[in-house]
């Protein structure tokens, strides 16, 4: 009995084509199919910019764009346990319902964090 499981690829440029095309299908699902991806999504395209306004020096212009990334991240990994959870039952369970709002929680305190980063150098810039 064989451990490896049949949808691994063996490596390469094969492998490296073969993930590209997942993560633009996943981006494109992301943004087909969640409306708080596509409204996070528009706020980092709003605030990337403003990043080199605020920021006053590389390291905070990168704290700033980070911020904007994690939280599509999060949100994108949230959304990908939410799918997961309804592939396995639209109907309610305990489980299912916590997963979920463990997901909501993460995406939240993505959130909270990238407010309270963006609210501090914004208070450092202009105060």
């Amino acid at each position: 009995m064989s451990t490896t499981s049949p949808y691994k690829s063996q490596g390469g440029f094969g492998r490296l084509r073969n993930a590209l095309k997942y993560s633009l299908q996943g981006y494109k699902a992301a943004f087909q199919h969640e409306a708080a991806f596509r409204q996070e999504l528009l706020l980092a395209v709003v605030l990337t910019p403003a990043a080199f306004w605020v920021g006053r020096d590389a390291m905070q212009i990168l704290l700033l764009i980070s911020t904007l990334f994690f939280v599509l991240i999060v949100e994108i990994l949230n959304s990908a346990l939410e799918a997961l959870a309804d592939s396995i039952t639209i109907e309610h369970h305990p489980l299912v319902g916590r997963a979920k709002d463990l997901g909501s929680a993460a995406a939240m305190l993505s959130l909270l964090l990238g407010g309270i980063v963006w609210a501090t150098l914004l208070y450092l810039r202009f105060h």
